[in-house]
């Protein structure tokens, strides 16, 4: 089968510039291993926030935040995309130091987070347990719902002429120096361009390209309670990153810390108990009446993560035609629509409004020295 663009991972990245090729009139083919949305993209938080992001993603998360402003539009579908805010707490003065910091960073890329003291914080959220001194806040994050995202962009993508082929496993890449050749499920694909968005698998592609890079498995560990009384408007996480919290309009309440695990081929990923109980105690340790709640469900899947903890964004510096976008640190969920749009301008256009350099698989590839 020939194609303009062939897309290997159906996660939110994959899907979105699937779409977004489409909607430019480019054949496109997208091979999935399994179900799209069905690894990070599908089993994380769901939190849409630009709040703790590192100055470099700024303005990747503020071009996705965008997008997600219309993503119903977009989709034709209901994400349960909600625009509740995102509270980030301090539990010691020093992480009231990093909100602060983080804040005047914001401030310089157009965002606009508001602290909130101690007595307003206890004024404003009284379920809030003493441990909590303080909270950043930005009102235009919020959440939504990572079952639906990838789904609803490929079938929005293949309204628009994609191609999307679920359990279509890749077992053979090559480039003649014009071309890939990608084989799925006994079928030869062809394209001038490959897009890597295979997620922790990704890795595995760029190093079949003289790309190797040191990406980890990461499998977030979360879990969700039974239904109770609704108290909670705004999406939570803490300084240092060991608690997301928040709850559904239904009542139940999702949260998440710490890490699941795999066998050593990734088949299968499971939660982990002493994960779990962990972040029980820390969510119990901020908001004391979830102490009786019952949880029903714990769930985990699968991530890449790379050890500056920033993606690989961007073209291949091996390979003409490949862009590499995995390895997001369990942070993909809110950038995926962006980064699908900044796929396509840089199949399109040969650039992109977001500024990539410190995403560069270059920092692990390039020979000392070199430029």
């Amino acid at each position: 089968m020939q194609a303009d663009v062939l897309i290997v991972g159906g996660g939110g990245a994959g899907c979105s510039a699937a779409l977004h090729l489409a909607k430019r009139g480019v054949r496109v083919v997208l091979l999935e291993r399994g179900l799209v949305g069905s690894q990070a993209t599908g089993v994380n938080y769901g939190g849409v926030r630009q709040q703790g992001r590192h100055p470099a993603g700024i303005p990747l998360a503020r071009k996705s935040r965008e997008i997600w402003s219309r993503i119903t539009e977009l989709t034709g579908a209901d994400v349960e995309f909600d625009p509740c805010g995102h509270l980030k707490l301090a539990r010691s003065e020093a992480e009231e130091a990093e909100l602060l910091r983080w804040n005047a960073l914001a401030a310089e890329h157009g965002l606009h987070p508001r602290m909130i003291g101690r007595n307003a914080i206890r004024e404003r959220f009284p379920h809030f347990s003493d441990v909590v001194i303080g909270g950043s806040l930005m009102e235009e994050d919020g959440s939504a719902n990572p079952r639906l995202l990838a789904p609803a962009l490929a079938r929005a993508a293949r309204a628009a002429g994609a191609t999307i082929l679920e359990h279509h496993a890749v077992t053979e890449l090559a480039h003649d120096g014009a071309a890939f050749d990608v084989r799925a499920n006994g079928t030869h694909f062809t394209a001038p361009w490959l897009l890597n968005c295979a997620g922790f698998w990704g890795g595995a592609i760029a190093a079949r390209f003289g790309e190797p890079v040191p990406v980890e498995k990461l499998h977030p560990n979360m879990l969700v309670t039974e239904p109770l009384p609704y108290f909670l408007r705004e999406s939570l996480g803490v300084v240092g990153g060991d608690l997301y919290l928040r709850q559904i309009p239904r009542g139940n309440v999702i949260f998440g810390g710490g890490r699941g695990e795999s066998d050593a081929a990734i088949s299968v990923t499971r939660p982990r108990p002493e994960a779990a109980f962990g972040a029980m105690q820390r969510a119990i340790a901020v908001i004391p009446r979830l102490a009786h709640a019952m949880v029903i469900r714990s769930w985990t899947g699968t991530d890449g993560e790379m050890p500056d903890h920033f993606p690989v964004l961007g073209p291949s510096r091996t390979t003409p035609g490949l862009v590499h976008a995995f390895g997001f640190c369990g942070e993909g969920f809110q950038t995926g629509p962006g980064v699908g749009a900044v796929l396509s301008e840089l199949v399109m256009d040969g650039a992109t409004d977001v500024p990539l350099e410190a995403f560069d698989i270059g920092r692990f590839t390039a020979a000392p020295g070199a430029v």
